[in-house]
């Protein structure tokens, strides 16, 4: 299947996927979600980014070699310590290329993951030449799907500016029930970044979620739905197998699709 790509091109639809807490499948998730992106013609020219540190999304793609956003950093870096004034001139020139050069483009989505920002300590002005470059790589694009840290405190703003659509992912837990209820005070605190769309999906369900849903539509969060615990995505992800290879009848794929209908 080759890419799609819009005749006409229009404004990235910006879904960030991140959770409460670490555990909760969300990488197992995205997955599914590219899986289902990539069915629909409507996606377009489609980018998935691992903005995770723990750099699990690669192997849940198929990817087997990774190259990151983070060594272009550290090659700025190394140059601004090491270089003269003529390289680091040149390389300001350049960090559009690096960016692009770490992009790992498929013929049915294309991948860039960011890796480990802040190995060296938090540097402003070059982590804004990069947000800059990889603002212009994913204007690119029709949609971007980003699969962000564990925490919601720690939304990944290194990759754009703006978020379409926040899926916040938890199980059913109660400690699920005190994630949901943590983002309605970061909300109406105005902690979140704007957003078109804020909503939770329960992952890794064993039991009736009807309690959290009914929980979550009290504080006024949409529930954009449920996905089952399955034995067959385990087993995918143990043995090392891409998610993207799942039948189409699987459960939890199934379930992707309808999550993907409300979005």
């Amino acid at each position: 299947m080759e890419q799609n790509v819009s005749t006409e091109k229009k404004s990235s639809e910006v879904i960030v996927v991140t959770s409460g807490k670490g555990g909760v499948g969300k990488t197992a998730f995205t997955t599914l979600l590219t899986k289902v992106m990539i069915e629909d013609p409507q996606a377009g020219k489609l980018l998935v980014v691992d903005a995770d540190p723990a750099l699990g999304l690669h192997y849940a793609l198929g990817r087997k070699e990774i190259k990151t956003i983070g060594t272009v950093r550290d090659e700025i870096l190394r140059v601004a310590e090491e270089g003269d004034r003529q390289a680091q001139e040149e390389l300001a020139d350049k960090v559009d290329y690096l960016t692009a050069r770490v992009l790992d483009e498929g013929k049915d989505f294309s991948f860039l993951a960011m890796g480990h920002m802040e190995s060296k300590g938090c540097f402003c002005s070059v982590n804004d030449l990069l947000q800059q470059a990889i603002s212009y790589l994913t204007d690119e694009f029709n949609t971007v799907l980003i699969d962000g840290e564990a925490g919601i405190e720690q939304i990944n703003r290194q990759v754009v500016e703006k978020i379409d659509t926040l899926i916040v992912l938890t199980d059913s837990s109660f400690r699920g029930m005190k994630t949901i209820s943590h983002i309605k005070e970061m909300r109406d605190e105005g902690l979140l970044p704007f957003c078109k769309k804020i909503g939770v999906v329960f992952n890794r369900t064993r039991n009736d979620v009807s309690k959290l849903e009914a929980f979550a539509k009290e504080l006024g969060l949409e529930i954009f739905g449920a996905v089952p615990m399955d034995e067959e995505v385990e087993a995918y992800d143990s043995e090392g197998k891409s998610l993207l290879e799942l039948p189409e009848n699987n459960p939890a794929l199934v379930a992707v699709r309808q999550v993907y209908k409300k979005l």
